[in-house]
Parts: C-alpha cells; structure tokens; sequence
C-alpha cells in the first residue's frame, strides 16, 4: 500500500511538472504573439520612384528605429569605444565625414574611402562605391568588424550591450525579448539608416511649385538637364551605376573600384555613380576624398579627364563648361541641398 501511494505521487508530481512547463511555454508563447510594436510608414517622397527595399524582411517599427539611432551614436560598437558609425557619418554633413577626404578609424587610421552619405538608401540595389553589399542588414555590419574602421568583434558588443539595463529594455520593445544578437543590432541599423530620407530642397519645393530659382539657377538647371542628367537624372539625381569618370589612380590606395569585387577588367575604376542630392552639402568629393570643393569637381569634369580603356564613353571628349556656365551650375547644385536634415532631431544623437 505504501509503495502504491508514492507510485501515485510520483505520477502526480509528473502532471503537475509537465502543466507547469507547458503553461510557462505557453505564456512565452502567448507572450510573443501579444508583443506590440508601433508600426513606422516608409518614406516615399512624392515624385519619387518605388524604393528597392521596403522593409519586407525586417519590419520598420518606432522601437526598432530608435534603438537603430542609439546604436548608430554608441561608441561601444567600436574596438576602443572611439568610433561609433556617426564617427564616419556625421549629421553635419548629411551623414557622410564632414570636410574630411577619407574617415579615420580605430587607433586613428585612415580608411580606404571616403564614406558615402547616408540618405535614400533603399533606392539602392546595391551599397558602397563597389557594389560590395546587396542590402543594409549585409552592409551594417562591414564598417563593425574592419580592422581600419571600428574594429571589433559581435561577442563583446553583445557583451558590452547585454549588460546594460536600458539597452535590455530597448530590445525587449524592439524584438520582444530583451535578448542582444548580432542579428537583432544588425536589423535595428538598418531601420535606421535605411529610414533616413531626403526630398525637401530648394528643387524639390520649386518642382512642386513652392519656390523659384533665380536666373542663374535657372540657367544651371538647363546646363545640368544638357549634360548631366544621363548619369544623374531626376528625381534620384544618380543611375546608380558604376563607371569611369577618368580619374587617375592614387598609387597609395591602389583602389580599382568595382574591379574588386567582379574581378573583371572592364570594371577597372569604375565606382558608383553618386546622389548630386545634397552635393554642396557633402564635401569631400569622389570616391577617396581627393577634392574639396565642388569648382574642383566641375574642372575635372571640363579639363581634367584622363583617358584610359574602361573610361566612359560618355566622357571622352569631357565636359567642356565656360567659367559663367560654371557658375550656374553650382548655384543649380545649391539647390538640391536639404539643409532641414542638418538638424532634424529623428536622426540626431540621443539625449
């Protein structure tokens, strides 16, 4: 008898255990399913075409984008706890390196290029001068784990941000558990950067028929409609593709562009055609930083070509631009500056 009643309690014991399990499991289950997030609309600007990546495969939520924007500000993604991402991309200069040629990095080292601005990234297919990366999730985390940029590993950012009280609570409103992966701070980056839109220049308020542009705008207007708008048409003022712009090659960074990555010869220096969106802006200029002033850019485009096979036929005989027709088109380029993103506070660093 005494045997069967502990036979009994045992099995007794073995319910209770297995409904105590399965209703934890099912309350972590109910848990997620209940977990609420304040959905964030995409930008499209008016004008503009569909972008390239909406979001489908990382929901862009308030929760995800703000914990985006900590992250992006923290220099704990860095090696030395020196070099957040906003080190490389500074809000000052629409989220490239202000008046610099190329970035520095950790233990102050240069990189191999000037960093890109961040703005209307999901109308790019691809990311980075070369093309290198497909999406923001891939490219978040080039720039992390580069010997000449951030240089540091996911162990000790999960390390470093897991033991931060606020950092658990923030990914817990983002994801649903305050768990840090490298997954969940790469997602978060890229509902950051990828949300970061530009469309309220001085061209955009004129297009829609909010402003006027001055003669000499004007004039520049048409110049760049004549000959620049085949690589930088409206309303993206770029094609994103890659090509030759008769560059020579700096002999220190050897840098071939596209070449790199498709290991063709016909890709020799080329690199991606560039957003003139925000160009008086963004200074420096090309894809190493080597001039400082957009009369610097323009003089090349008119006398300073060099020739070479890959160079773009579009450009073999250059861009020939009178002194006034320069002008012009600077005070055109002028206007294509969001000057309201130098200080919107959706992208600034937190309090």
């Amino acid at each position: 008898m005494y045997f069967m009643k502990r036979k009994w309690l045992t099995i007794l014991i073995l319910l209770s255990s297995v409904f105590i399990v399965s209703h934890l499991i099912g309350s972590c289950k109910k848990h997620d399913i209940v977990h609420i997030t304040t959905s964030l609309q995409q930008v499209i600007p008016g004008g503009f075409p569909q972008p390239v990546y909406r979001f489908e495969d990382n929901s862009l939520t308030e929760e995800g984008f703000q914990l985006g924007r900590k992250l992006f500000y923290d220099g704990r993604l860095s090696r030395d706890t020196g070099f957040p991402c906003s080190s490389c991309h500074q809000q000052i200069a629409i989220f490239g390196t202000y008046e610099h040629d190329r970035s520095h990095g950790y233990n102050f080292s240069h990189t191999l290029r000037n960093a890109p601005p961040l703005f209307n990234l999901a109308w790019q297919k691809e990311l980075h001068w070369d093309g290198q990366f497909k999406s923001l999730y891939a490219e978040a985390s080039q720039p992390i784990l580069t010997h000449n940029e951030m240089a540091e590993n996911f162990f000790t950012i999960i390390f470093r941000l897991g033991s931060d009280s606020g950092y658990r609570r923030m990914f817990k409103a983002a994801f649903g558990s305050p768990v840090v992966t490298e997954d969940r701070i790469l997602r978060a980056l890229a509902q950051f950067t990828g949300y970061i839109t530009s469309s309220n220049s001085k061209y955009d308020l004129y297009k829609k028929g909010e402003a006027s542009f001055t003669t000499s705008e004007q004039n520049g207007y048409q110049l760049y409609q004549a000959k620049c708008s085949i690589c930088h048409p409206e309303p993206m003022f770029t094609d994103y593709s890659y090509r030759n712009i008769g560059l020579p090659v700096d002999s220190l960074l050897n840098d071939y562009g596209r070449m790199r990555i498709t290991g063709q010869s016909e890709d020799s220096l080329k690199f991606k055609v560039p957003s003139l969106r925000n160009v008086y802006l963004t200074a420096n200029y090309m894809h190493d930083g080597r001039f400082n002033t957009l009369l610097q850019v323009l003089n090349h485009y008119s006398t300073g070509i060099q020739n070479s096979p890959t160079l773009d036929p579009l450009l073999v005989n250059k861009i020939p631009l009178a002194d006034n027709e320069k002008t012009d088109l600077y005070n055109f380029l002028k206007t294509l500056s969001d000057s309201a993103m130098l200080t919107d506070p959706r992208f600034s660093k937190p309090q």
